[in-house]
């Protein structure tokens, strides 16, 4: 079953699984019998579009192999549900972790596909209550819900938008404590073109992400969001190298 995002333009750009996984990242496959570092990530590690997404231009800088491990639309779910990635990322010397929302994070009002955390499966009775006036069987996309919520009641919004700062940060935390080697986190904020629910990662904001920095290497951030997006991950991979570097010494 494929429903990618409309307008999510992948080309030529192979996709491969690993042996025992079930998410499709992005190829080519590497042999992983060497030393590496891991990519893991959604949408723009994955860098649909792009030749060179950030996991590219650090291999080309550091000299070492750095296995992409982005899949389109994937969050912190996804990759807790999917062991065979989390193994491979622990047989790496490091992690590379991105920020994903928390919009596609399943949390106690409601659920989303399980790889696929884009898409909405089913509202709990606790949210149906919440919003009785709500057909939820209308939606098949997180952010199509969420979008609808919000513009109906702003107010009553505010406890769902509470709820997924609190899965995200328990998700991200088991997500981190499933990684047994040092793990940078990357954070790629992005201006929706509508900006009705936000920038990306959405809903995760600065104070959030810092929480996370006692269990994490280092943070790294991209550039404010008017630069390209090649530039953009460019800057990323400069950043990573420069933040390895310092750990090493």
């Amino acid at each position: 079953m494929k429903h990618d995002k409309t307008g999510l333009l992948t080309g030529d750009i192979a996709r491969v699984c690993y042996e025992g996984s079930r998410l499709e990242v992005r190829g080519p496959e590497r042999t992983l019998s060497g030393r590496y570092l891991a990519c893991l990530g959604g949408t723009e590690t994955f860098g649909p579009g792009m030749s060179a997404p950030f996991a590219t231009l650090l291999e080309e800088r550091m000299g070492r192999e750095c296995v992409n491990l982005g899949t389109l639309n994937a969050g912190a779910g996804a990759h807790l549900g999917d062991p065979a990635l989390l193994e491979i990322c622990n047989g790496a010397e490091r992690v590379v972790l991105q920020v994903t929302g928390a919009q596609g994070v399943s949390n106690r009002l409601y659920t989303v596909h399980p790889r696929r955390n884009d898409r909405f499966l089913k509202a709990s009775a606790t949210l149906r209550a919440f919003y009785p006036d709500v057909d939820f069987t209308e939606f098949c996309f997180v952010r199509h819900m969420l979008s609808s919520l919000q513009d109906l009641c702003p107010e009553r919004f505010e406890t769902l938008r509470k709820e997924l700062h609190t899965a995200w940060t328990m998700r991200m935390r088991k997500l981190i404590s499933c990684l047994t080697v040092p793990v940078t986190l990357v954070v790629l904020p992005e201006r929706r073109g509508d900006g009705r629910l936000g920038d990306d990662p959405l809903f995760v904001t600065s104070e959030m992400v810092e929480a996370l920095r006692p269990i994490v290497n280092d943070i790294v951030t991209a550039p404010s969001s008017h630069l390209s997006e090649a530039m953009r991950h460019r800057a990323v991979a400069e950043a990573l190298d420069a933040s390895f570097a310092d750990c090493a010494a």
